[in-house]
């Protein structure tokens, strides 16, 4: 059944890549996004541009602007998928007010354009960062999430909060996805496969805190928009799920793959543990494979291997002819 589909931050990581799977399956798509200068810019323009060949051209819209709300109201929309937000757990350290302003204001006005829409679905992005300090792992949705060890997993668990009393006071459908660590083609440079990947490429020396024993559940992206997708039919009318690969893997295992995809050595500094990061995520997933279906396919190191691949190719020229800088 064809479906009418808003979605924030579509010219964002994830929101590209589920933009593009949903006007795959003929659905009708609205993307916004305010294209911030959190990482570069041309970045986000160029996923925009890959958009535009599927007919979609991403409106400029920051979530935070109220005129969202009327944005909900008049586009008859069956789902809302809530991707925009403010990302990153280091910048979080020293810009707390960014992520209080966006991730709760901006969530806020979501939040409202749906109540008053009516018959909207709510599907929203939240992360494994609520788990903070929890030591009992695998993570699964009902574990405490009260602890949360930065702001940006402040804001998150907010949002979940935030969600539940809507349904709770205005029968709200909401359906919370707590990603894990999710890279792939198009990823975010701030995030650690990315990062690395550009630095090992130009020669420059690599922060690996913790001395690269943390663990994380690095989840590929096509999984990720598998979950999102399959929720768009869930019956559930309020909802948490944990999208992960379910198999974490160190910091050291994922340098040792992009070493061999790329054929070139690190030079790494190790330092010990930052403030305000956790030591593992592990997604238990029962939940999201019994309600959605969920299985991740990818294993890090095909997704590694694909997201090289993709990194050469998109780095090596622009249309100039001048390498990118990115």
């Amino acid at each position: 059944m064809k479906k009418r589909i808003l979605i924030t931050g579509a010219a964002g990581f994830i929101g590209f890549h589920f933009a593009k799977q949903c006007l795959e399956h003929g659905h009708y798509v609205v993307g916004i996004d305010n294209f911030n200068d959190y990482y570069a810019v041309s970045l986000k323009e160029d996923r925009a541009k890959e958009l535009q060949q599927f007919g979609l051209q991403v409106e400029r819209l920051d979530i935070c602007d109220e005129t969202l709300c009327d944005r909900i109201q008049q586009g008859q929309f069956t789902h809302v998928v809530h991707l925009a937000a403010q990302a990153g757990v280091r910048y979080s350290l020293d810009h707390p007010e960014v992520y209080v302003k966006t991730n709760i204001g901006g969530f806020l006005n979501v939040l409202e354009g749906c109540r008053k829409a009516k018959g909207v679905r709510l599907i929203y992005a939240s992360s494994s960062s609520v788990y903070g300090s929890n030591t009992k792992v695998p993570f699964a949705v009902d574990d405490r999430t009260d602890c949360p060890v930065n702001m940006y997993a402040a804001t998150k668990k907010s949002n979940e909060l935030m969600a539940y009393t809507y349904h709770h006071l205005y029968q709200l459908p909401c359906l919370g996805m707590r990603f894990f660590t999710v890279y792939g083609p198009w990823g975010r440079p701030d995030m650690a496969v990315y990062a690395f990947t550009r630095a090992i490429f130009e020669g420059n020396p690599v922060e690996v805190y913790n001395n690269g024993a943390s663990l994380r559940d690095f989840t590929y992206v096509d999984d990720i928009i598998d979950g999102i997708y399959s929720a768009l039919d869930c019956p559930q009318e309020y909802a948490i799920f944990n999208l992960g690969n379910n198999r974490p893997q160190s910091v050291h295992t994922l340098m040792d793959l992009i070493e061999k995809e790329t054929g070139k050595k690190f030079n790494k500094q190790f330092l010990p543990m930052q403030k305000g990061e956790i030591v593992e995520t592990y997604a238990d997933i029962a939940t999201a494979t019994q309600w959605l279906g969920f299985r991740p396919k990818v294993t890090l190191a095909d997704g590694i291997a694909k997201f090289v691949a993709w990194y050469e190719e998109y780095m090596s020229l622009d249309k100039n002819g001048a390498a990118r800088l990115v």
